[in-house]
């Protein structure tokens, strides 16, 4: 097929129609059946999961196959209770998963829903009002003001015809669009002013097209095509926590296989020695850790929802702590959406002035009558009816002190030439103080020829051709700045014209206003706080690069070495130079739903882990491809919603701050539950090797180690879970994406699991010796569950020592800790209990030895923090020091 046949926007009207077998008469119905067996005009869906997929799905996940088989081993040899409490978080976490992928499933069904029912086309010459699915490549439709366009139409004939296409292209103004224009084949998507998309809005004016498109084929089909396309996500955490099960897993069952292998080589009984390797290996795999991480999540989510970012997913909260990159859509995410008149210039054009400091005169009253009269919008009460542009005059005039809807009664409109494209003006004519008063808005440059006059405050004067370059100056200075100028003018008439009266000529220039989408006020210090963590933002709209960069620029976004790259120079660069550009770039201007999508891949090529914030339709497949998708909960649509991880219920950037710190406490907590739970595990798994490999008796029973694992581990893990976030939580980087063992994390595992360790076999050795093998046992198993019970108490802080709580106090680790010793003391000191597993009571000499040694493990970390603070310390001396010399 030609090239201009594939893209309607660079070829004449009467090419389309012959392209598409029709005329402007339109279809007959016999031709629209044939048409219609090619498919109806619907946005197509894959078939969505069952209920029995989604939990196939949910039981073949790795660390879900982990906690199955714990249970089942846990089963095989009596303890049932392990096996119980297993098995309710696999099915815990198996509901959790069906009820986001239930969720997930709606984002098309919302794509669809936004679709427009019905449409008016044309027939046999026949003007009808037909559902929009029925319609068919050659139909001829016709569009008028709050209409949604039911397809991909290119324009035959247009009048003032304007299309808000925020949702698709991300313009915040509506376009005006020009049947007659024949366009670059290469032209974006935002620059097809012959074009009408489908779910587009018209705003102003009417039209006509021809369907060049329908169904899957539009451009909001692409956009759904993409969509359906892109596979889930894994967020961070659950690729951290699947890679951390099955490496523990592995190490697991090596040890065990070696312990029971080395005890058989020494004869051991092969029954308690084999109850003892499945112990291990139960042990090693922190089974409480997923459970304990959804319920850190889920208490992390609720604090949010009371700070308006409500959660979908529960590991959103936790990914976007990790987020390194804020990919941030400009429309009604940075700025208001909503356009607002901020300069405005009347006598001396030297420079502008902000709108509350205009004076009350004569010249910027005839300028608030201009603005409130020459103007075809209202406002009804919050509803704002007719063109942004237009609206945001109306609060200006207001700003003046003159009520557009008691000028309008009072000064009724008389006559009046609509704007049009060509003259890029309008004109309206009313009587004022007994005066037949002429007003003409337009753009500055197309205002200015026709200007004979200059009003001041000392009166009417004749416009100078200094005049005229001082207002063009300025005019050209606020557009660089990312204001849209309007120039207003007057003239006093002495009759009602004729009916198709030129009335624009003769004016007497009154002034120019500047207008702009502004950006949020408290976006500025989110940026920062954001930069200040170590995140960048970066602003991705389908606006003009000029205007992008004003607003990147006013938000400290866009600083001195970024990049800002548009649409078109996105294109011509291959993966790879787009894969180092993106490094530095903090704008990309003018692009497409494809393009945002190419943006979030490069980025995560990159090894950043990205946060995708939008609002409309165009941003749901970057939404869904980010590592967590954050949408508008005020002016998002459903698509936009429905796809997001996290929903922002106020809209406001700021939010995203206090979500980022609030996900940083959530990690960081995780950190702490891992290190608490391992540093356990280590100290029970190099206890037994230790014994097996020098062929002792065993210091601990298979049941006491899962008693601990079960009593004194999983409360204070959870208390652990919900510590306040450390005072410099924000000023510290983001941790990249990769593993939840940093190498700190993994020494301190090791070098406490391993002193623990060598706490419970010095007091299995003193209880052996000053009384038997079973008093051993009892010391050794004591002293295990009370270093990891008061063990959590330094592990609040990996840096502030035990009695310092700069980030304020955890009650809960108190509640955790008696909870837990009065568990540990009905095992301990109830003969029954005694006796199932098999401990004895103590002396009180041998007490004071499990005390003693128990608090040394605390000792040993608090000296650990005490050199490295000191380290610390003398090393920033020593680099001071050498600085200075």
């Amino acid at each position: 097929m030609d090239n201009h046949r594939q893209k309607p926007w660079a070829v004449e009207q009467s090419e389309v129609l012959t392209n598409t077998k029709t005329t402007e008469t339109g279809l007959t119905e016999d031709e629209v059946r044939i048409r219609q067996q090619a498919g109806l005009n619907e946005l197509a869906a894959k078939p969505p999961k069952t209920v029995i997929q989604m939990v196939k799905e949910q039981i073949f996940d790795p660390m879900i196959g982990i906690l199955l088989v714990a249970a089942l081993l846990s089963a095989m040899f009596g303890e049932y209770t392990e096996a119980i409490i297993i098995a309710t978080i696999v099915v815990l976490n198996t509901i959790i998963g069906v009820v986001q992928e239930k969720k997930a499933q709606s984002s098309l069904a919302a794509l669809r829903d936004i679709s427009a029912p019905t449409a008016h086309v044309i027939r046999n010459g026949k003007e009808l009002i037909i559902p929009a699915k029925e319609l068919v490549v050659g139909d001829i439709v016709t569009l008028h003001d709050g209409d949604m366009v039911p397809a991909d139409l290119r324009l035959i004939e247009t009048a003032n015809l304007k299309i808000q296409e925020a949702s698709l292209t991300g313009e915040s103004v509506p376009v005006e669009k020009d049947a007659a224009a024949v366009l670059n084949p290469d032209c974006a998507l935002g620059d097809r002013i012959n074009m009408a998309f489908s779910s587009s809005i018209v705003t102003y004016g009417r039209g006509q097209g021809v369907v060049t498109a329908i169904g899957m084929q539009t451009e909001m089909g692409a956009i759904a095509g993409m969509l359906e396309d892109q596979t889930e996500v894994q967020t961070p955490l659950k690729r951290k926590l699947a890679k951390a099960g099955m490496v523990l897993t592995i190490i697991g069952l090596i040890i065990c296989s070696l312990v029971f292998a080395i005890g058989a080589f020494y004869g051991r009984p092969l029954l308690p020695q084999f109850l003892v390797a499945i112990s291990l290996a139960i042990s090693i795999i922190p089974e409480g850790l997923p459970a304990t991480a959804t319920i850190v999540m889920a208490l992390g989510v609720k604090r949010m929802v009371k700070r308006n970012a409500l959660i979908k997913k529960l590991p959103a909260v936790e990914t976007l702590g990790n987020a390194t990159v804020i990919c941030s859509d400009k429309t009604g995410t940075l700025t208001l959406n909503k356009m607002t008149v901020t300069q405005a210039a009347t006598n001396d054009f030297s420079q502008s002035h902000v709108v509350d400091q205009l004076a009350a005169n004569k010249t910027n009253q005839t300028l608030a009558y201009a603005s409130a009269l020459c103007n075809d919008a209202s406002l009804n009460g919050e509803k704002e009816i007719g063109d942004p542009t237009e609206v945001a005059l109306i609060p200006f005039a207001q700003k003046l002190g003159f009520n557009q809807s008691n000028l309008k009664k009072e000064f009724p409109r008389l006559f009046e030439q609509p704007f049009d494209s060509d003259r890029k003006r309008m004109t309206t004519l009313h009587k004022i103080d007994g005066q037949l008063t002429v007003f003409t808005k337009g753009a500055t440059d197309e205002m200015l020829p026709l200007c004979t006059h200059i009003m001041t405050d000392n009166g009417v004067r004749k416009i100078t051709p200094q005049d005229k370059k001082q207002i063009a100056h300025l005019s050209h200075q606020m557009q660089a700045d990312a204001l849209r100028v309007l120039g207003f003018a007057t003239k006093i008439v002495d009759n009602l014209p004729e009916a198709n009266a030129d009335l624009e000529n003769n004016l007497t220039f009154i002034g120019i206003v500047g207008m702009i989408d502004p950006p949020r006020k408290e976006v500025a210090a989110s940026v920062k706080t954001c930069r200040e963590a170590g995140i960048r933002t970066i602003m991705i709209t389908g606006d003009h690069k000029v205007t992008a960069l004003a607003i990147a620029k006013k938000l400290n976004i866009y600083q001195t070495g970024d990049l800002a790259i548009s649409g078109t120079e996105l294109d011509q660069m291959s993966d790879a130079e787009l894969d180092q550009a993106v490094e530095k770039a903090t704008v990309f201007a003018r692009v497409s739903p494809a393009d945002k999508l190419r943006i979030i891949q490069s980025l995560k090529r990159n090894g950043e882990v990205t946060a995708m914030t939008g609002d409309g339709v165009n941003d749901s497949p970057a939404l869904k491809a980010a590592d967590i998708g954050v949408a508008m909960g005020v002016t998002g649509t459903d698509v936009a919603k429905d796809v997001a991880d996290m929903i922002l219920l106020d809209d406001s950037f700021t939010t995203i701050a206090h979500a980022i710190k609030e996900g940083r406490r959530v990690y960081r907590n995780i950190q702490k539950v891992i290190q608490f739970l391992l540093v356990g595990n280590i100290a029970e798994i190099t206890t037994l090797f230790a014994a097996t490999i020098f062929n002792w008796d065993a210091p601990l029973l298979a049941v006491h180690i899962l008693w601990v694992n079960l009593a004194t581990a999983t409360l204070p893990a959870l208390a652990l879970g919900v510590d306040p976030a450390s005072k410099n939580i924000m000023k510290h980087k983001p941790v990249k994406a990769g593993t939840l063992f940093e190498k700190d994390l993994v020494i301190r595992v090791i070098t406490q699991g391993i002193f623990v360790a060598l706490l419970t076999l010095t007091g299995y050795f003193i209880g052996k010796e000053t009384g038997n093998q079973v008093v051993g046992q009892t010391m050794a198993f004591s002293i295990l569950a009370l270093a990891q019970m008061i063990r959590s108490f330094n592990q609040h802080s990996n840096t502030d020592p035990i009695w310092k709580r700069s980030s304020g106090n955890n009650p809960w680790l108190t509640v955790s800790f008696i909870i837990s010793a009065f568990f540990m003391g009905i095992i301990l000191f109830v003969p029954a209990m005694q006796d199932a597993f098999h401990i004895t009571s103590l002396s009180a000499g041998q007490w004071l030895i499990v005390v003693t040694l128990a608090l040394l493990s605390i000792a040993q970390v608090e000296l650990v923090k005490g050199w490295a603070k000191f380290r610390n310390i003398f090393i920033a001396d020593c680099k001071i020091n050498l600085n200075t010399l």
